[in-house]
């Protein structure tokens, strides 16, 4: 099961760190404005993401990708919070707001599956 889960990050973290390239807006829009250089952030966290996602996948790599997937989920909590600030802005349905809180707590289980995954498997 445990092979299962990190085969899902991983591919889930890859294809985000892609994502963060092919088409970068949405991750733009949702930069707290008080930190710099939005785009290199967004090209870092993207790095980041590949990195990690098939640093998961190497078992020489798996715990140092996991520390930096920790890592990374740990930095762009702020973005989440900009995202739902962003919508109760504009003044989004209240689904939506309700599914931006609910993403909030998911940070925690995904840290937690991340570093579940990437321990060793002893």
């Amino acid at each position: 099961m445990r092979r299962v889960v990190r085969t899902l990050l991983a591919f889930g973290f890859i294809a985000a760190g892609v994502l963060h390239f092919l088409k970068p807006e949405p991750y733009l829009a949702i930069m707290p404005p008080w930190l710099p250089a939005h785009a290199l952030l967004v090209q870092i966290s993207g790095i980041a993401e590949l990195a990690g996602g098939v640093g998961l996948l190497l078992p020489r790599w798996r715990r140092a990708a996991g520390i930096g997937l920790i890592v990374m989920l740990i930095m762009i909590l702020p973005a989440n919070v900009q995202m739902l600030l962003n919508y109760q802005a504009r003044g989004a349905p209240s689904r939506e707001i309700v599914l931006l809180w609910l993403r909030l707590p998911l940070q925690l289980v995904l840290i937690w599956a991340v570093w579940r995954v990437s321990r060793s498997e002893a």
